[in-house]
């Protein structure tokens, strides 16, 4: 097991990943970009994509959906078909960040919410997630964040003392159950936000 604190947990989207279903319905919307905001606050809601990130088939998810709103079924089909065009690249600073804790030998751990049917097209795609010893997914687990569940899963799949762990995620309510069970959190905001907490815990150095 890991002795004193210095396991780094990270969440991926918002933290390492940018990622914006906006990146791909600017394209299908054009101009209308109260059109786009509209469709994704009341068809593909952020409730309904967390469904998936809990497991749900993405197949079963635009099926039921498209029943709902069968006017919009191109633009719901497109959330899983192009689903690649959401993804708006690495968060180059967190990257940065996410090394020089490899190098520093640092164990570094994933957890999260995220579709077990997406989740490998980003593996392939960015190379960082290499750096990682271990990564839950929460698709793959069938429950998402912040069910205290999914954090000790992690933490016994890969023996980790939560009092030897810090974990950063941009969700405040995430951060929250993690500090519940005893790990230390950071409300991840920015990369420069994020080095000076992980400065002062002594995880870098100053």
């Amino acid at each position: 097991m890991h002795s004193k604190r210095n396991v780094v947990i990270f969440d991926f989207g918002g933290v390492l990943v940018d990622w914006n279903p906006r990146y791909l319905y600017s394209k299908l919307f054009g101009d209308d970009e109260a059109g786009m905001e509209r469709f994704l606050a009341e068809v593909t809601t952020p409730e309904w994509n967390l469904q998936q990130d809990a497991g749900r088939p993405w197949d079963e998810a635009v099926r039921l959906l498209t029943a709902e709103h069968p006017t919009q079924a191109d633009l719901i089909a497109a959330y899983q078909h192009r689903w690649e065009e959401t993804l708006g690249g690495p968060i180059d600073d967190s990257l940065h960040i996410l090394r020089e804790l490899k190098d520093a030998g640092h164990p570094l751990y994933g957890l999260t919410n995220w579709s077990h049917e997406t989740f490998p097209i980003a593996r392939q795609r960015y190379a960082f997630f290499d750096c990682f010893d271990g990564i839950v997914v929460s698709g793959e687990e069938g429950m998402i964040k912040p069910n205290p569940k999914l954090y000790e899963t992690l933490l016994e799949r890969y023996d980790i003392d939560p009092t030897c762990a810090v974990f950063i995620d941009d969700n405040k309510i995430n951060v929250e159950a993690a500090e519940a069970l005893g790990i230390h959190g950071i409300h991840f905001h920015n990369p420069a936000q994020l080095r000076a907490e992980l400065i002062e815990l002594g995880f870098l150095p100053k």
